[in-house]
């Protein structure tokens, strides 16, 4: 590869939810996506998210960061903390929202109220779901550890919605606490995730 090359690489990875996809460029990850209906609406969603982006091999940082995902998926322990975010396309407040959110170790879970308050702007409650609606680096980002108050779900954007979340939900909990039942009944019938 040239070293003036400006194009966006991805790559899609097996996971034990499904084909994941990461995205990077020369400032770090642009963007992640969860399983699709198949590999093919996945590289479709990418093309649309990522005009520019290529199907290449992972350096060997983005490598690390997959790795330490299939391991975060498969309920083991892994922290993600490392991997090297490109912000540029977000604004200030998702910024502040994100790097928030990071904070929230596995199997544990902040209402949007509580980021906001992280944030020092209370009334921000809408403005941080709307942040993390448009989340570009789910589970790095792990907004699925975002709750509404009083412990609902809330949204999830990703393909198979709050279906998806709950089921990340279940595998972190059970890695933490020994109860991957926590949020079984929630991948029943029409909550299964594609993939399964």
């Amino acid at each position: 590869m040239s070293s003036e090359r400006t194009a966006i690489g991805f790559t899609l990875f097996a996971t034990a939810i499904g084909s994941c996809s990461i995205a990077w460029g020369r400032s770090g990850i642009v963007g992640v996506w969860l399983p699709e209906a198949d590999e093919a609406q996945t590289r479709r969603r990418i093309s649309a998210e990522c005009p520019a982006a290529q199907e290449l091999a992972p350096t060997p940082a983005v490598q690390a960061v997959v790795e330490a995902l299939v391991e975060l998926l498969r309920g083991e322990d892994s922290d993600l903390t490392f991997a090297e975010l490109d912000m540029e396309s977000v604004s200030p407040f998702e910024r502040r929202v994100y790097e928030a959110t990071r904070a929230i170790p596995a199997g544990s879970t902040l209402t949007y109220g509580d980021i906001a308050v992280r944030l020092g702007q209370r009334g921000a409650v809408r403005a941080v779901g709307r942040a993390l609606g448009r989340n570009p680096f789910p589970l790095i980002v792990p907004c699925h550890r975002v709750l509404a108050a009083g412990g609902g779900a809330g949204g999830f954007s990703a393909p198979g919605g709050v279906a998806t979340k709950r089921r990340l939900l279940a595998i972190e909990a059970s890695r933490v606490s020994g109860q991957g039942e926590l949020f079984a009944d929630a991948f029943d019938e029409e909550g299964a995730s594609p993939q399964d």
